[in-house]
């Protein structure tokens, strides 16, 4: 439903102060003009256990559309994506977006098991091994439009703004890490120069937001 057209409570994110599994939702929103706000859990607020507790997998981010409380940051994406019209054209390109967003799950987990549990010893490993976990979004790219669009069909979808925050997350991991894929290099550049998603990226919000909660990225 257009912004305009929304008679309820506006869009809440409920979720530590990083960009963690949020920001792909955040940039999905600015870029669609819808307003959102954010409740910050510190860590202190977290362990004193009443929130963890009240939340369905003891975890967060919590997300509220009006009176829809939802959870788990993938299920959070495909409502926007379902609500907003940013999944497919039809069910054929739907079920590609899935493929598309599943595979981003799966590279993101590696990411985060780097980040929290292995960074010192295990990011010269995890960067050798990038490109071929890359490879499969340069292939979905260069199969649909010659890599000129999104990554699939002919309008942005919510797997777009998810792939998007895990490449630019690897481009400060990996400096230099797309340069061997000149379409996911494009498309980040073109995706990072739509003008609502150009301001949320230069904004102080973002661009203070760590990127992950242990100060390593």
């Amino acid at each position: 439903m257009p912004a305009g057209k929304r008679r309820v409570a506006p869009y809440t994110i409920v979720y530590f102060p990083v960009r963690g599994r949020c920001e792909a939702m955040r940039m999905l929103l600015a870029d669609q003009g819808q307003t959102w706000t954010e409740e910050v859990v510190t860590k202190d607020a977290w362990l004193q256990g009443p929130l963890k507790a009240s939340c369905l997998y003891g975890q967060l981010p919590k997300f509220q559309d009006g009176d829809l409380t939802l959870y788990q940051s993938n299920a959070i994406l495909r409502h926007l994506g379902r609500s907003l019209g940013l999944y497919g054209k039809d069910e054929r390109q739907a079920a590609l977006v899935d493929v598309v967003n599943d595979g981003v799950e799966d590279l993101r987990c590696k990411y985060v098991m780097l980040i929290y549990t292995n960074y010192e010893a295990g990011k010269a490993d995890y960067v050798k091994a990038l490109p071929g976990q890359l490879k499969p979004f340069e292939t979905l790219l260069s199969q649909n439009q010659g890599g000129q669009a999104f990554i699939v069909g002919d309008q942005i979808s919510f797997a777009d703004y998810n792939l998007l925050d895990l490449l630019l997350n690897h481009q400060v991991l990996a400096p230099g890490c797309l340069d061997a894929f000149p379409l996911l290099s494009a498309y980040v550049a073109r995706l990072s120069a739509r003008p609502k998603l150009k301001a949320f990226l230069a904004s102080p919000e973002h661009v203070n937001r760590p990127i992950n909660g242990n100060g390593k990225q």
